[in-house]
């Protein structure tokens, strides 16, 4: 089966995008399954209920996120109930919702989908290799189709980890640096990889906010507030193609999208 995975789905220029192409990428790829990170889907960072269901109408099946998954107070009142919506799985043990979930695709195909955090250059968190072993061990036991997103900074830690689930998963696909890596291949085990997916938003940007101001940060070194851009938007993602009986990835290629 055809696995969609869309990258960082930045503002309302990501969500437009994912709501135009997205119909039409399912129908002319034969996707069956579509995981997005939506961790930056409100204003540039968080999400809440509102915009959760709205990328689910658009055909989206699991949202994963990030490490801005808590900037939107509303992410309270679903995240412990919406088991669609994940958040990174390292964080402690009694935050509210869950890091990894089973989702059934029809009567005979399920897909595990774990959602990490990196922790180079990031939060202290739980080690994300001993955690996500933990989680594959239970996801196995209903399914070999296993799709993991390792949200992260270095690129050190997403390669470590796609050598580390080598053969344990059917994915490790990068998100959180917005910028789409050529890198992707399927590892000597059967595991499909690339660095970073992507994003899904404004290109006439950097990373997705305005120029000008993000300019202004770095010249003036003075904190001002990063807009969401507009222009050039476009949705970048990867398809990975899994056997269904072995979990094992037989092909991963790159998707670029603009949206006119």
């Amino acid at each position: 089966m055809k696995i969609l995975f869309i990258g960082d789905i930045v503002g309302r220029p990501g969500r437009d995008a994912v709501n135009k192409l997205l119909p039409l990428i399912r129908k002319e790829e034969g996707i069956g399954f579509v995981i997005a990170n939506a961790e930056n889907a409100v204003g540039g960072s968080g999400i809440n209920q509102k915009v959760a269901q709205e990328l689910f109408n658009s055909g989206v099946d699991v949202l994963t996120s990030g490490d801005h998954i808590w900037k939107k107070k509303e992410i309270f009142d679903i995240i412990g109930s919406e088991k669609r919506l994940l958040r990174p799985l390292n964080y402690p043990a009694n935050a509210p919702g869950s890091g990894w979930g089973v989702f059934r695709v029809n009567e005979f195909i399920k897909v595990g989908v774990i959602n990490l955090l990196g922790r180079v250059f990031m939060e202290a968190l739980e080690c994300p290799f001993r955690t996500v072993s933990q989680a594959i061990e239970k996801i196995s036991s209903e399914t070999k189709i296993i799709i993991v997103d390792i949200h992260a900074e270095a690129t050190s830690e997403k390669i470590a980890l796609g050598w580390y689930l080598d053969g344990k998963a059917s994915a490790v696909l990068g998100t959180h640096t917005h910028v789409q890596t050529a890198d992707e291949k399927i590892l000597p085990r059967g595991t499909a990889y690339i660095t970073d997916v992507g994003m899904t938003g404004p290109y006439d940007s950097v990373i997705g906010r305005g120029k000008e101001s993000v300019l202004s940060r770095f010249i003036d070194c003075i904190p001002c507030r990063f807009e969401v851009a507009q222009d050039d938007i476009q949705l970048h993602g990867v398809i990975v193609d899994v056997a269904e009986d072995s979990g094992r990835a037989r092909k991963i290629s790159r998707v670029q999208k603009k949206l006119f």
